[in-house]
């Protein structure tokens, strides 16, 4: 999962990142509105953790824009003002949660957990397909009982796929939806190219059925037998 911290404090954000990064999540820092701003409109975000006190663009401004925009992204505002004034004009302009500073991070953790599991609703938290099963929260692989590691980015790939289990995925689209990056180069190609055949590896070797397969000349497909 993905996660965006917009914080101008920049010790503080970079603290934050390692503990979810340590929690097995995918995190980017913006360290202004407006680089949080351009972000959370040019990538997808499962959550946002948002500073209001931002130079330029403030914190408020960036989440009643993206409410505006009916983008549903849970987030949860950071502020060091305690005022009961802060919390309604926060809640009130689309915040899920509300944490004021200095806090402790296992505290953000949960709440981060909590919304997530709030946020998936009626989505499913685990992805299956022939005899494998991704849980989505614990971030934890079996297939067939039998549990496989992956490391973040081979997650975070596999996920992609699983999610589109059935459909062909390109080169293109895995550069610009799990590296984002929008111009695709020689070199990104073989990024991927040795990423999925690490993760071919990983969930295939020892199986009676590769899951993970290519399609020459056009990209990969995740699919079950039959």
């Amino acid at each position: 999962m993905r996660i965006l911290i917009v914080e101008d404090e920049q010790k503080l954000a970079e603290a934050l990142k390692e503990s979810l990064e340590y929690e097995r999540f995918a995190v980017e820092i913006a360290l202004t509105g407006e680089e949080g701003f351009f972000l959370i409109n040019a990538r997808h975000f499962d959550l946002i953790v948002l500073d209001l006190m931002l130079p330029g663009r403030d914190g408020i401004e960036v989440l009643s824009t993206l409410r505006k925009r009916n983008l549903q992204t849970p987030v949860i505002v950071l502020t060091a003002k305690d005022t009961i004034e802060d919390r309604v004009l926060g809640l009130d302009r689309g915040a899920d949660d509300y944490l004021v500073k200095p806090f402790a991070v296992p505290e953000l953790l949960a709440r981060i957990r909590a919304l997530l599991r709030r946020g998936r609703g009626e989505r499913a938290t685990t992805l299956r397909l022939a005899g494998l099963e991704m849980d989505l929260m614990t971030r934890g692989i079996t297939r067939e009982g039998r549990p496989i590691e992956l490391t973040t980015k081979e997650f975070e790939l596999f996920e992609y796929l699983l999610q589109r289990q059935g459909t062909v995925v390109t080169r293109e689209m895995l550069a610009r939806d799990v590296w984002n990056v929008s111009a695709r180069a020689v070199p990104l190609d073989n990024v991927i190219d040795v990423h999925m055949t690490r993760l071919r590896k990983k969930i295939d070797q020892g199986f009676a059925f590769p899951i993970v397969q290519t399609i020459r000349g056009v990209g990969f497909i995740v699919r079950g037998p039959g």
